[in-house]
């Protein structure tokens, strides 16, 4: 039986690509990805032969992309696909052949690699025990600031991709929506110019806002936490935690008090004696 193989490639540095990645790419005899011109440049820093046949699969062409890839795997012909960077299917395309393909009963094969996800969260400095990937949220701001609200009790930290053009509007919108928390910028992940800028919201969002950011950005949030909110400007006290409700308690019942005794009225006079005649 034929496998679909997913493979993550490197988000910078070339040199994080696996080696079980690298056996694989020389391997496999089908191999779709994102942007042939990028994926020959990691072919070719790796000695990596091209594959016999190589295949378009982007944004544009993932419908009819994903049903030749499908009719290739039942025809028993293993498929390698990858992406520009990191994996295939978040935030890039993917998703539907990988959903046409286990429909069809072919197996699907993940190589583990290079991702923005995990590097941004641990450099960040917030907290790592559960966090949620929201991917890139809407271009206009009203629809990115009613995405952002959605999460506004989230505990979790939150994990968003954004482009560099749009990188300090989301900000703003997200001190907007969210209050003012916690907050990291990583810019350019595993590349020489990697730069992480953390604060609060409320510094980071005018700070980016005249400056020209290129590559790519992942942007860490903390969660509805006190530890890491605070009200107003900088310097203000952390946000006060919102009173616990605490449920009403019954009465107690009273026993009823007896009515109490009449006081004694004055002593009746003795009664004459009867005389007789």
């Amino acid at each position: 039986m034929a496998t679909l193989y997913l493979i993550a490639t490197p988000i910078g540095n070339l040199e994080d690509l696996t080696y079980r990645a690298a056996r694989v790419l020389r391997e496999v005899p089908v191999l779709a990805c994102e942007d042939t011109r990028k994926t020959r440049v990691l072919l070719e820093r790796h000695a990596i032969p091209r594959p016999g046949k190589l295949i378009s699969y982007r944004e544009h062409n993932e419908e009819r992309a994903s049903r030749g890839i499908l009719k290739l795997l039942e025809e028993g012909r293993d498929v390698a696909l990858c992406s520009d960077a990191g994996y295939p299917g978040i935030s890039d395309p993917g998703y539907r052949v990988i959903s046409l393909a286990l429909a069809a009963g072919i197996r699907v094969e993940v190589l583990p690699g290079a991702g923005a996800v995990e590097p941004a969260l641990l450099a960040s400095g917030l907290p790592v025990s559960s966090f949620t990937f929201k991917g890139f949220p809407p271009r206009k701001p009203g629809a990115r600031r009613r995405f952002l609200e959605l999460d506004a009790a989230a505990p979790h930290t939150l994990v968003f991709f954004e482009s560099p053009l749009r990188a300090a509007g989301f900000l703003a919108d997200a001190l907007a929506a969210l209050g003012d928390r916690r907050a990291a910028v990583c810019i350019e992940l595993t590349k020489k110019f990697e730069e992480v800028r953390r604060g609060w919201l409320s510094e980071l969002a005018p700070a980016l806002a005249p400056e020209k950011i290129r590559g790519e950005v992942t942007i860490v949030i903390a969660g509805a936490h006190p530890k890491f909110m605070r009200a107003g400007a900088e310097g203000a006290d952390p946000a006060p935690v919102p009173p616990r409700p605490v449920a009403p308690v019954p009465p107690r019942p009273v026993a009823p008090v007896p009515p109490r005794p009449a006081p004694p009225g004055p002593p009746r006079p003795p009664r004459p004696a009867a005389s007789r005649p």
